[in-house]
C-alpha cells in the first residue's frame, strides 16, 4: 500500500528555525499511484544551465538542502556516500539549493563534502513548487526519488536515516 506524500504526519513545525523539520520517514508510491513527471529548469551554482528533462530514462535522487542547515550537514556524508555507490548509467543525483544567499555560499557546502553533482540554484525555494505537494515547500532537507519516467517514486522528508535507506529506495526504483 502506497502512502501519501503530501501528508503532514511527522512534520515537527518551525521551532525557532524558520523551516519545517520531519522524522525522516520514507515514503515509497507504487508506479500506478505516482503523479506527472516532475520539470524543473535553471542555473545550477556556477550560473551554468540546468534542466531535469536532460536525466530522463535515469533514476534521478534529488536532495534539498542549504548550507544553512544543521540538518544538511548531519545528512551530507549520507548523500554523497550514496551517491558514489550508485551513480551511473541508470542513477543520476540533482541538488535543489535553497535560501542561501549566494551561490558562492552554497558552493562551500558542495567543496566541504565533495558533493560530485550539481545542484539547483534556488533562494527563494520556488522550484519546490514543482513537486505539487510531494515536498512541503519550507522542509530542508528533503531526498526524493524520481522514477526513470521523472515521477516522484519515493521521498524523505527530513534527514536520511542512513546511506543505505537511499540505496535501498534508490535500487528499488532502477529495478522497476
Amino acid at each position: 500500500m502506497a502512502l501519501t506524500l503530501a501528508g503532514c504526519s511527522g512534520l515537527e513545525g518551525t521551532g525557532e528555525k524558520g523551516y519545517v523539520t520531519s522524522d525522516g520517514r520514507v515514503t515509497e508510491l507504487d508506479a500506478g499511484d505516482r503523479s506527472s513527471a516532475i520539470s524543473i529548469s535553471g542555473k545550477d551554482l556556477r550560473g551554468e544551465p540546468l534542466d531535469l528533462a536532460d536525466y530522463r530514462g535515469k533514476v534521478v535522487v534529488m536532495n534539498v538542502w542549504g548550507q544553512w542547515c544543521g540538518e544538511c550537514h548531519a545528512e551530507a556524508g549520507d548523500v554523497v556516500g550514496a551517491a558514489e555507490k550508485t551513480e551511473g548509467d541508470d542513477v543520476a543525483f540533482v541538488g535543489i539549493n535553497v535560501r542561501d544567499s549566494s551561490p558562492e555560499t552554497a558552493r562551500s557546502y558542495e567543496r566541504q563534502y565533495d558533493v560530485p553533482f550539481p545542484s539547483f540554484y534556488d533562494p527563494s525555494s520556488e522550484k519546490l513548487l514543482a513537486f505539487n505537494g510531494a515536498l512541503p515547500i519550507s522542509a530542508t532537507p528533503s531526498t526524493v526519488v524520481l522514477d526513470r519516467e521523472g515521477r516522484v517514486a519515493a521521498s524523505v522528508i527530513g534527514v536520511l536515516p542512513s546511506e543505505q535507506t537511499l540505496i535501498s529506495m534508490i535500487e528499488k526504483v532502477v529495478a522497476e
